[in-house]
């Protein structure tokens, strides 16, 4: 299941390159599962409102203690309202797996293998749907809050098994860990999925090189197995946000994510 950028104000599932690697995938026997979720685009255009205007907007969809919280840390209505959306994106995100599941026979899904993925916005979705608790960024909000709850199949259980980010971060759960008064770090432990990085070093102020190596250090304290690919250029330099064409050792992203899934996952291909 992929997970499209756009810093949660925007971006499409049907991104070029994304339909490409799901051609990819396919093509090799994976379902390959692109969805979409809320952002700030679907959420409407609130530019203009003030801030209790947003929040009563919001209200039913985001959490009071999250609301709270973005209000401390942010400056503007367009930063609050994507504050908002990264926690809409995740509750619609572990929806949309939680679907699959319950779908499976019909889309002849193998639930024992599902890997998470994303780029950008994506990848911090990912991160945080394969590491969070089942219940996090769902029991916040209650029933009689957001009645649409019940129907994205809450008796579904799921098991991520390995994890594609493509230049992303841990933001979303540091975030999380904060609202809610956790430890740094409570959310990670050694039964997390495996992980596959792909990041460049090239300057980029919305997930820095260094977001993948705090992610790395934490897996390597917890014995947990992962990679990190230090992503070029086909010319041979730092690659930065958004390298689709990036590569290692000749190879693309999607081959250099494929090997990682066939390999750790110890699948048998023809």
């Amino acid at each position: 299941m992929f997970i499209h950028g756009g810093g949660f104000t925007g971006g499409t599932k049907t991104k070029p390159e994304i339909i490409e690697m799901a051609n990819y995938f396919a093509s090799r026997g994976w379902v390959f599962v692109s969805i979409d979720y809320r952002t700030t685009e679907e959420l409407g255009q609130l530019s203009g409102m003030t801030p209790k205007g947003v929040l009563s907007f919001y209200n039913g969809m985001v959490p009071q203690e999250w609301m709270e919280h973005a209000i401390e840390e942010v400056e503007t209505v367009d930063q609050l309202q994507q504050s908002f959306a990264m926690y809409t994106a995740q509750r619609d995100a572990k929806a949309a797996l939680r679907w699959l599941v319950a779908n499976s026979n019909s889309y002849n899904i193998n639930t024992d293998f599902i890997t998470v993925g994303g780029a950008s916005a994506g990848a911090i979705t990912t991160i945080a749907l394969g590491i969070s608790n089942p219940e996090d960024f769902r029991d916040e909000i209650t029933l009689a809050d957001d009645p649409t709850l019940s129907s994205t199949n809450l008796n579904e259980t799921y098991t991520v098994k390995s994890m594609v980010y493509f230049w992303g971060s841990n933001i979303k759960l540091d975030v999380y860990e904060t609202v809610y008064n956790l430890e740094q770090y409570d959310r990670y432990d050694a039964n997390d999925p495996e992980l596959f990085m792909a990041h460049g070093t090239a300057k980029d102020p919305v997930t820095p090189y260094t977001e993948a190596l705090e992610l790395q250090s934490i897996y390597n304290s917890l014995g947990i197995h992962n990679k990190l690919a230090t992503i070029l250029t086909p010319n041979g330099e730092a690659a930065g946000h958004g390298a689709w064409n990036g590569q290692l050792d000749g190879k693309g992203l999607f081959e250099l994510s494929f090997d990682f899934l066939v390999e750790r996952q110890a699948l048998n291909i023809e």
